[in-house]
């Protein structure tokens, strides 16, 4: 299965996504991922413990539904607080009024289809 396969579908959820420090699981819920290529871009607008997270074990999963089928996505995180990714996410007309403050780019390892 590959990302493009269900981009439609993870572009207009709500997903959970997960990080971990030590041997701790930390999970949030985020709006309006994007994709591009084989990467999901996500907006930091009030993230701590994830970035905090991130930056000592960028392994990340994210999950997300439609109906009774859900989705898994294992990958690798890198956050950037400027540049093209950081331009990207400040251009988003959902990010209009909000903070910006960085993007999480997620390097897709994995998709498991759940249900």
């Amino acid at each position: 299965m590959n990302l493009n396969s269900i981009k439609t579908k993870l572009e207009n959820s709500t997903i959970a996504l997960s990080t971990i420090n030590n041997n701790k699981p930390h999970t949030i819920f985020v709006l309006y991922p994007k994709v591009i290529d084989d990467r999901i871009i996500i907006t930091d607008n009030y993230m701590k413990t994830t970035i905090d997270n991130i930056n000592k074990n960028n392994n990340i999963c994210l999950a997300f539904f439609e109906g009774e089928k859900g989705w898994r996505i294992n990958g690798k995180a890198e956050y950037h607080t400027s540049g093209k990714w950081l331009d990207f996410v400040k251009s988003l007309k959902e990010n209009n009024g909000l903070p910006a403050k960085g993007a999480l780019i997620i390097n897709v390892e994995e998709i498991k289809e759940l249900g």
